[in-house]
């Protein structure tokens, strides 16, 4: 059973990319998605990312619903 607890600062781990909040802060402020660009099509995600996130969506795991508000954030103007 995975006891990875399951917050924005985790997802950021499991993405390998810096977990501190001002660097999730950072990271959405300078990383934004198009209305027509699906959240795993996006140029600044690493082939193990994207894949990460795909296996994730499909398998509507534990992290789905922070990908989700992860997408969201991204999209915010």
């Amino acid at each position: 059973m995975d006891t990875t607890p399951v917050d924005m600062s985790h997802l950021f781990e499991q993405l390998g990319l810096a977990n501190q909040a001002q660097a999730i802060t950072q990271f959405i402020a300078t990383h934004k998605l198009s209305p027509q660009t699906h959240l795993t099509d996006a140029p600044f995600w690493t082939q193990a990312q994207k894949s990460f996130l795909i296996e994730a969506l499909e398998a509507d795991a534990q992290w789905t619903e922070l990908i989700e508000q992860l997408d969201a954030q991204l999209r915010r103007p």
